[in-house]
């Protein structure tokens, strides 16, 4: 059939009611929202944001409402998918930017992609990777793998992905989003080595969209985080507080979900599997820890200070 582009949609949009199918990857996802409120009687209040790109840049397409329990766990980073009947309504401008794998790419921050149950009824196909064409033009997903040697020269609120063995996870904690609110952040924190540092990786991890990965993260796993945030305490000795925090976008893999995801050709990714190859388990095994309080970034060793 006849497609068109993003690059196209953003040209012709206002004068057009039906749109040409599109064919993109998925590069980002963000995770789910629940915008339920008591007063308001909506089915399912569901909403997530995915980036998406085609040979003429990349774009934010929404999947709305019932949509999402269908479809939210099947659009995976890196998955081709071919939208028909879709809507087209000018960007809501507070939401979360991803920062993408490669900057050369065209962003089209104007106008977003809706995908809804209806007006129009969103016809979605996701097309398999064997049957993907080299000239459909279709970007690849592109990453920012750092080491741990690496981190600390990088400044605050950068956006990376890592890649480590979990040497330490603490257990699951919970903080208010807002003083004197009922909602709660779910978080753990986790340590993890690449064998580039004598420092692991220190990971505040947040309960993304999920849950079956943020509840198995064990000691002696392969641990991938995308799209974390560096943060440092500028104030005192920046070196001793840096740490890593999720952000909207970020997506965790553990062992047993590593396969076909497209980060293992990452030449960083390759490089550190090598070192797991040098290593001992029963020696990597005797530093681990799991569970108990873990208080961070640290308190000043004595009250003065404190």
């Amino acid at each position: 059939s006849k497609l068109t582009s993003l690059g196209q949609l953003e040209m012709t949009w206002r004068s057009r009611v039906h749109f040409h199918p599109l064919l993109v990857r998925v590069l980002h996802k963000s995770r789910l929202r629940y915008y339920g409120k008591p007063e308001k009687k909506l089915d399912m209040p569901y909403q997530a944001y995915f980036e998406v790109a085609d040979g003429s840049g990349m774009m934010s397409m929404v999947l709305w409402n019932s949509l999402c329990p269908e479809w939210y766990n099947s659009m995976k980073v890196g998955t081709v998918l071919l939208l028909e009947q879709y809507a087209i309504k000018t960007s809501y401008p507070f939401k979360t930017q991803p920062t993408p794998g490669d900057s050369q790419m065209k962003r089209f921050a104007t106008i977003e992609i809706s995908l809804n149950v209806r007006d129009p009824p969103t016809k979605i196909s996701i097309i398999p990777e064997e049957t993907v064409k080299p000239e459909w033009g279709l970007p690849e997903v592109k990453y920012r793998f750092i080491t741990r040697s690496e981190l600390d020269d990088l400044p605050n609120n950068h956006s990376c992905d890592v890649i480590g063995l979990v040497t330490f996870v603490g257990r699951a904690e919970r903080a208010r989003k807002r003083e004197h609110g009922e909602d709660f952040w779910l978080y753990r924190w986790a340590h993890a080595i690449d064998g580039t540092s004598d420092q692991p990786f220190i990971l505040e991890l947040f309960a993304t969209s999920q849950p079956d990965v943020f509840e198995h993260i064990h000691p002696m796993t392969y641990l991938v985080c995308t799209q974390m945030r560096v943060v440092r305490d500028l104030t005192e000795n920046p070196s001793s507080t840096i740490y890593l925090t999720t952000s909207n976008e970020s997506q965790i893999f553990i062992t047993g979900w590593h396969k076909g995801q497209p980060y293992t050709k990452d030449t960083k990714v390759k490089n550190f599997i090598q070192w797991t190859k040098t290593q001992s388990e029963a020696d990597q095994m005797k530093k681990t820890v799991i569970g108990g309080y873990y208080p961070f970034p640290r308190p000043p060793n004595n009250f003065l200070k404190y």
